[in-house]
């Protein structure tokens, strides 16, 4: 058997034995000439010859490759990011000759013919935002049960500044807009936080910051999107009784499976799939049907668990949500029309620009005000590592509306044209409330490391 790096040295033989190498002989790959020995083949019962060292690495990367992406789509930042490359491309291709194509596909009917039909566009704003809503219901329920919405008094201060940052939005747009065509189709668009956006910001942004204020985002954008959730239902839909009472059937089987621990996936996923076929034929937005599951599903782990059933399927659908379903979304639905034209109706369009000040203006009032209030009346508690630097860093940030507030947009705004400048209002306020809240709060970090660095 040929020597390999890590076997032990043998006698030489004129079987083993090799010719000197010239320089580079090492280079060039050895070649059997007449009268040479083939290679010896290991018998039955030998050891095979070790891979090389450098192979072996190469291997292992390869094997490594599908966790690591995993891992990848698991970091706060990566959700954020994918989702503006989402956005920024849908607005590019829209902008180009290959707008026809966008287009064509974006309408591009997809299901079996006469049974069940939906646009691309549709089947990624009713079906793979679902994956989104789901891990928000999951998310939810943990900080519900095990996490900081567990402490009512610390819980209120960031529920009480998400309920200002509903409430002062959606009356800020509505004085805008008030008077204009779609003025009472407004107000519900910027009352959303987008919260993969957001908590991405914050991590790039806020190193130096207390982890307490990821908390308090955290919790404020879950009761934000709840709040906004709870619109889209009340608001937007008409529910068929049958189809109804199929799906409430459903999450109770769902809860019952959960009581009895059991833990199939070919049991938990067809269930999955006729809750969301029952809620959208019950003429109710299919989304919710990924927070309702999310809810019922059980946080806390029985003696001898890894981890929780709600743990487990939030570490598997997260890196489906963040890398594919959000950043899809946002590809079909944020495609507006800019030119010279599309951006002169949009500055004139009171409707579009009241999301503007919205998101913006209303958020970062509205949560500051919210928080402050909680804390001077008793209602809640601040963080004692909290300042109100970072709760209005945070404020401003909670205008990055995207996700919940562009599908708001498509339920609310029938007439494409409005539509468009409607969402062109969520990406200009968005972007706005980003830009600025990330310039706030890295200035506030760059004070706390320098006021660290001086003790």
């Amino acid at each position: 058997m040929s020597e390999t790096p890590d076997s032990p040295e043998t006698p030489e033989t004129p079987e083993t034995a090799q010719t000197p190498e010239t320089p580079d002989s090492a280079e060039r790959p050895k070649r059997l000439g007449v009268g040479q020995p083939m290679p010896k083949v290991p018998q039955l019962g030998q050891p095979m010859p070790q891979m090389p060292r450098r192979k072996m690495r190469i291997v292992r990367g390869v094997r490594r490759a599908p966790q690591e992406a995993l891992r990848f789509l698991r970091v706060e930042t990566t959700g954020g990011i994918l989702l503006l490359i989402g956005a920024a491309l849908a607005l590019i291709v829209a902008n180009t000759p290959l707008s026809h194509l966008y287009e064509e596909i974006r309408h591009t009917y997809i299901g079996i013919d006469g049974v069940f039909m939906l646009s691309v566009q549709h089947w990624a704003a009713d079906f793979l935002l679902a994956f989104f809503f789901l891990v928000v219901g999951l998310e939810l329920k943990r900080e519900l049960v095990v996490g900081e919405l567990r402490d009512i008094k610390q819980a209120m201060l960031p529920i009480i500044a998400a309920a200002g940052g509903i409430i002062v939005p959606a009356g800020i747009a509505l004085a805008v807009a008030w008077g204009e065509p779609g003025a009472a189709d407004v107000w519900p668009v910027p009352v959303a936080t987008d919260i993969a956006f957001a908590l991405a910001i914050l991590a790039l942004c806020a190193k130096n910051l207390p982890s307490s204020l990821r908390i308090f985002l955290l919790t404020l954008a879950i009761a934000d999107d709840l709040g906004a959730i709870a619109m889209i239902a009340a608001l937007y839909s008409k529910p068929q009784v049958l189809p109804l009472l199929i799906f409430v059937a459903v999450v109770a089987l769902w809860v019952f499976l959960q009581a009895k621990r059991v833990r199939s996936l070919w049991i938990y996923i067809p269930l999955g799939l006729v809750a969301w076929f029952a809620l959208f034929e019950a003429d109710v937005h299919a989304t919710i049907a990924g927070v309702a599951l999310g809810l019922a599903t059980r946080v806390k782990r029985d003696k001898g668990e890894h981890e929780s059933p709600a743990v487990a399927a939030e570490h598997k659908i997260q890196p489906f949500s963040a890398g594919f379903a959000v950043p899809v979304f946002a590809f079909f639905s944020a495609g507006v029309v800019l030119n010279g034209e599309s951006l002169s109706a949009f500055a004139t369009d009171r409707v579009a620009l009241a999301v503007v000040a919205g998101l913006f203006l209303g958020k970062a009032i509205g949560v500051t005000l919210g928080a402050f209030a909680a804390y001077k009346f008793g209602w809640g508690r601040l963080a004692p590592d909290l300042k109100w630097p970072d709760i209005a860093g945070v404020a401003i940030l909670c205008g990055c509306g995207f996700t919940v507030s562009l599908l708001i947009t498509e339920l609310a705004f029938t007439d494409l044209a409005q539509q468009d400048l409607v969402k062109t209002g969520v990406l200009a306020g968005s972007a706005i409330s980003a830009l600025v809240g990330a310039a706030v709060l890295s200035r506030r970090s760059r004070t706390v490391r320098r006021v660290a660095a001086q003790v």
